[in-house]
């Protein structure tokens, strides 16, 4: 996208944002991705400033069309808006994100949903405040969003990338959450047998299955997305046995998986020694996640 001539007012945003979107006409939302990175560079994050902006004819200096048409030309490449930004929305929140940590998605609110429901629901057996942990946190999105949601309980947060942790604590610390960086599988040892439950997004995508979006595909860290093995399940059956060593009696785990996984993590979890198991599909139908509980009593 190549920079106009400018005159010494300037050139008017509404110019400058009908060019981006053109500029963007590959990528899936391209008028809403111009919106979103003028917000970020001129006002703030604001796409209501922004459009107040444009209503004043505001116009850019050269350096301001610039510096935006750099940033244009980085999402025109599939580099990740939320890269761009250093943002990214998930259930309430705005989290902070950047190369070398997984962006969290949409379909990852529905397990914060059921979730809280579960949690919500033992509140009476727990007065003090449930004992939660989020295994493989990356940006910290799930715990991030169960600690603002349930202030009272203690939520622990697990991520072994050193690129991901500056994301984690600079959106966990401020909420409270106890960050620990290490292995999902070996951490909190002191710990084992004490959480009423245990959430996790792991990486579970089979090799073969390439994300077809280029952010994803380009961009997430191979560590955040594939689960090894040939099915991608390597890592969900480590963390399903982790999930129940960690949980007391009684307690609650959900797993965020690939939609084509939903019987061989059924078959797991009922391995692994999982009751009462049971997926929770996507708004399109698809099952993404599975969640049991660990038997009241042991033994049974």
């Amino acid at each position: 996208m190549k920079v106009n001539a400018h005159d010494p007012r300037g050139e008017e945003l509404a110019q400058v944002l009908t060019r981006a979107a053109a500029a963007l006409a590959q990528v899936p939302s391209p008028r809403v991705d111009a919106e979103l990175l003028a917000a970020h560079l001129l006002h703030g994050g604001s796409r209501a400033e922004l459009q107040r902006a444009l209503l004043m004819g505001e116009r850019l200096t050269p350096a301001q069309v610039a510096e935006y048409e750099a940033l244009v030309a980085r999402r025109a490449r599939r580099e990740p808006l939320q890269y761009l930004t250093g943002r990214a929305p998930f259930y309430r929140l705005e989290l902070s994100v950047g190369p070398g940590v997984f962006v969290p998605r949409p379909e990852t609110e529905l397990l914060v949903e059921e979730a809280l429901k579960v949690l919500s629901a033992r509140a009476d057996t727990a007065p003090g405040g449930s004992r939660v942990v989020d295994l493989c946190t990356g940006s910290g999105a799930i715990a991030a969003a169960i600690k603002s949601e349930l202030p009272a309980a203690q939520v622990f947060a697990v991520e072994i990338s050193e690129d991901a942790i500056p994301y984690a604590r600079k959106n966990l610390e401020p909420l409270g959450v106890h960050l620990v960086q290490g292995d999902a599988l070996t951490a909190l040892t002191e710990l084992v047998g004490t959480f009423d439950a245990v959430l996790s997004n792991p990486p579970y995508i089979p090799p073969a299955n390439v994300p077809a979006d280029p952010e994803a595909a380009l961009h997430d860290p191979d560590m955040a997305l594939y689960g090894g093995g040939a099915d991608g399940m390597q890592m969900p059956t480590a963390i399903a046995a982790r999930a129940y060593e960690l949980l007391t009696l009684g307690g609650f785990f959900m797993m965020e998986h690939d939609d084509t996984q939903e019987e061989a993590v059924a078959e797991l979890l009922a391995c692994v020694g999982f009751e009462r198991c049971y997926p929770v599909r996507d708004l399109n139908g698809r099952p993404r996640h599975s969640a049991g509980y660990k038997p009241a009593a042991a033994g049974s």
